[in-house]
């Protein structure tokens, strides 16, 4: 305890430099526990399932086509319970409206099999979970029945217990409530969380417009495996009940028999639950995370130079008590205690920063397209984390003054404030962490460099449309029958660009960077000069006037436009991409391909052959980051058959002025046409920007980060020069008196600086080209190890040091030489 109030007294007498010290712990702990709780929730926690490790999904590939799977492929598969313990299905989540006691709002569904919790082995915090007999066509025993969420229940429902059997209207259908899940239980998909899980088989009470069959290829399986049983053999026992599962559960329309479930499942572990968003941030997480970490080094570097010039102060006070007989371990026991006691000041003030800092990251990852919900809270392996943090920061910056402190010598106690002993060759510790942590930044700031470097390249990409100057219509129509929507579908069409002061209107199925769902198409090109080879090509349907209204601008033949209907030759438009791959040797403006479109499980069905009418620019479409892929655009009023997807969407473009003045006018069109359309409008440019999350996340923390660093050295060369200075103010005083000019004194206290932040540059140099290869994955439009962007970072750590160093050497500069000479 006499250890602990010394070590607190001594704090509190500097209360600058502890603040100071305890603020960047705070940072770079607080920064380190909330990168890491984010990819703890995304990346390592388990599912809050019983068992998770036993999970594995199905698939036969890693593409979502290869995923996806029908209910009578998945009814089929849950039959031969021999080869594993338990089978569910889930289709992906979307959203619905709610309506109960006259008040409606937006929530999410998740369509589920009747035995998903059970599966799952997660039982209702209330009443009761689905069952196989709720999973039937218009309800089971008890009609259509719901499971809610605890987080519906308790912002809707006011946590009543009476909510169970209520009955709620979802869309234009009746349920009634049955359960309540947990309040930890958010579903399978990381990242996002359900409001209403419904039966898979009431999909057509919901959307009764949309027309659904069990061969619809929309399910994910998983299965729960036996206990004991290993990946490998489970995935044996799957692959091996696969043909009768083919051939009972083969779709009568399907005619190339041979590619229906061709290629052989393959079980992934999917005990931390499945997310797309995993792949999209897994390396930019973990990218983030090693930033900090060295982050974290250069503030403890700094509580290790602080420790260590506190100790040389008090180096004739530490000696008299070694003179008067205290142990080497009672004499480093002080600083150890001091280091503790500021890192577990800086921890609990991290943990603030981190909570408060997770969720800001959570709320930047998410957007209107793509909304992510990640529990955050503290759990194990966080608490573990940062423990571990605040030990390592203990022990490693707090050694090096406690073992300095133990070497001190007797005989200093009898040396004027022992400043001989403190003058000597004593400062090679401190010299090697500020070199090293001049070395970190400079590896924080060529990454911070190359990652605002990305993002503005980014943000200049040529898209191949005019993102300034169209507005984005959505539009939901559950209630108008799949046969029916084409027809209905270019009527508001047509009604949208009979708006005064609209230019060019079009409707589009998958617009690019905003459906989530892209056609993917197989073209085969008559001939044999034209070998079979990369076929797959991306397809969307859309109406006369898209291209216009996005304005991608057409470079040979003609435009999509009323002549092109089921009457006449099916057609195609294609982009210059397109072009280069499959007709790279021909006139393209006549010229005919043949198409086939369904993949991964279903296999491929053919469509017919369409001539190219048309070739426009290539534009964007899934990703900035990706070339514009070979694209085809078809008429919608070509397409054959009933349409089921319910979302379409109207790109308006205005003849003058800004795009969202045409918000009310369209509108007014559009509900004209049928008032139960649901319609949300963004101009195009927003979307884009919401296309860059991820990469402007890592610019904006990579460049805080570097920032930090930059400033974490700064201050440590600061504070280092000015303890350096102070303790040969004697020393330089005499120089002057002896006539040496300031200028001199200026430039022999930042000799020693120069020499420090040169080597730390020459080593951050060395260790930032080795380790560039690993950004290269992140990075767009530049090289990993790109000269500008290193020169830029050396010559901004140099002009560091040189702030740094200026300032306490223009200070000791003009001491008066007289008054230092009395002080001696």
């Amino acid at each position: 305890m006499r250890d602990l109030r010394l070590a607190v007294r001594a704090l509190r007498a500097t209360p600058v430099v502890t603040t100071v010290a305890i603020v960047s712990l705070a940072l770079g702990i607080g920064a380190n526990t909330a990168i890491f709780s984010l990819i703890n929730s995304l990346l390592l926690r388990s599912l809050p399932v019983t068992d998770p490790p036993r999970l594995v999904t199905v698939s036969t590939g890693p593409s979502l086509n290869e995923q996806l799977y029908s209910y009578n492929v998945f009814d089929q598969v849950r039959q031969h319970r021999e080869s594993f313990d338990g089978a569910l299905a889930w289709m992906g989540l979307a959203t619905v409206t709610l309506t109960h006691d006259g008040e409606t709002e937006i929530v999410t569904d998740a369509f589920v099999s009747g035995d998903y919790f059970t599966t799952l082995g997660v039982p209702a915090l209330l009443g009761r979970t689905l069952t196989p007999e709720d999973d039937e066509r218009g309800g089971g025993p008890d009609g259509p029945v719901t499971v809610i969420s605890y987080g519906l229940w308790q912002r809707r429902f006011g946590g009543a217990a009476s909510v169970i059997g209520s009955r709620v209207t979802v869309e234009r259908a009746l349920f009634t409530i049955v359960g309540v899940a947990p309040p930890d239980f958010f579903g399978v998909e990381v990242g996002r969380t359900f409001d209403v899980a419904l039966p898979i088989r009431t999909f057509s009470l919901v959307r009764p417009a949309v027309v659904s069959t069990d061969d619809d290829q929309g399910l994910r399986i998983m299965l729960r495996l036996k206990p004991g049983q290993s990946l490998e053999t489970a995935a044996a026992a799957i692959r091996a009940v696969q043909p009768s599962v083919r051939t009972a559960a083969m779709p009568p329309q399907i005619r190339d028999h041979g590619s229906f479930l061709k290629d052989p499942w393959r079980l992934d572990p999917a005990g931390a639950g499945v997310s797309p968003l995993r792949q999209r941030f897994e390396q930019p997480l973990v990218m983030i995370l090693i930033v900090v970490l060295v982050v974290l080094l250069i503030a403890g570097a700094n509580l290790a130079n602080l420790l260590l010039a506190r100790g040389a102060a008090r180096r004739h006070e530490l000696s008299v008590r070694v003179a008067l007989g205290a142990s080497g371990w009672r004499i480093a026991r002080q600083p150890l205690i001091e280091s503790l006691l500021l890192a577990g000041a800086g921890t609990i003030a991290g943990l603030v920063v981190a909570m408060w800092a997770s969720r800001a990251i959570v709320t930047r990852l998410s957007t209107s397209l793509n909304p992510v919900a990640l529990p955050l809270p503290l759990d194990t392996r966080v608490l573990v984390f940062t423990a571990a943090t605040l030990c390592a920061t203990t022990l490693l910056f707090g050694f090096a003054p406690a073992l300095r402190a133990m070497r001190v010598a007797p005989i200093d106690a009898l040396r004027e404030h022992g400043r001989t002993a403190a003058e000597g060759g004593g400062n090679s510790l401190s010299n090697g962490l500020l070199v090293a942590q001049v070395a970190l930044s400079l590896l924080l700031v060529m990454t911070a460099g190359l990652f605002v470097q990305t993002f503005d390249r980014l943000a200049r990409v040529s898209l191949g449309f005019d993102r300034d100057r169209v507005l984005v219509v959505t539009l939901s129509a559950p209630t108008i029958r799949a046969v029916d929507r084409n027809p209905f579908y270019h009527q508001l069409v047509k009604a949208a660009a009979a708006v005064p002061g609209v230019a060019h209107a079009g409707g589009s199925l998958t617009p690019p960077l905003i459906s989530q769902v892209h056609d993917l198409v197989s073209v085969t090109v008559p001939g044999p000069s034209h070998p079979d080879v990369e076929r797959i090509s991306r397809s969307s349907y859309v109406t006369p006037g898209w291209l216009a209204a996005y304005g991608t601008a057409v470079r040979a033949g003609r435009d999509i436009d009323e002549r092109d209907t089921l009457a006449t030759v099916p057609v195609i438009v294609v982009n210059e991409a397109f072009v280069r791959r499959f007709l790279p040797d021909r006139r393209p403006i006549g010229a005919t391909v043949q198409v086939s479109e369904g993949f991964g499980a279903i296999g491929e069905v053919p469509v017919g052959s369409k001539t190219v009418v048309g070739v426009v620019a290539d534009a964007v479409y899934s990703s900035i980051r990706e070339p514009a892929p070979p694209t085809m655009y078809i008429p919608l009023s070509q397409a054959e058959g009933g349409i089921s997807l319910t979302y379409f969407y109207i790109a308006v473009r205005p003849s003058v002025g800004s795009p969202a003045l045409l918000t009310r006018s369209v509108a007014a069109a559009l509900t004209a046409v049928n008032p139960d359309v649901t319609i949300a409008f963004r101009p195009l440019s927003e979307l884009v920007d919401e296309s860059l999350a991820q990469d402007r996340l890592v610019a904006i923390l990579s460049g805080f980060f570097g920032a930090l660093a930059l400033l974490l050295a700064g201050l440590g060369l600061y504070g280092v020069t000015a303890y350096a200075v102070a303790r040969r103010r004697t020393e330089i005083g005499l120089r002057m008196a002896l006539g040496a000019a300031p200028a001199s004194v200026i430039r022999h206290v930042l000799s020693r600086i120069t020499v420090l932040v040169g080597a730390g540059t020459i080593i951050g140099t060395g260790v930032g080209l080795w380790a560039a290869k690993f950004l290269a994955p992140l990075l767009y439009g530049l090289e990993p190890r790109d000269p500008a962007t290193l020169v830029g970072a050396a010559i901004t750590l140099v002009a560091i040091g040189a702030l740094s160093g200026l300032l306490p050497a223009w200070r000791v500069s003009r001491i008066d030489p007289a008054e230092v000479l009395r002080e001696g």
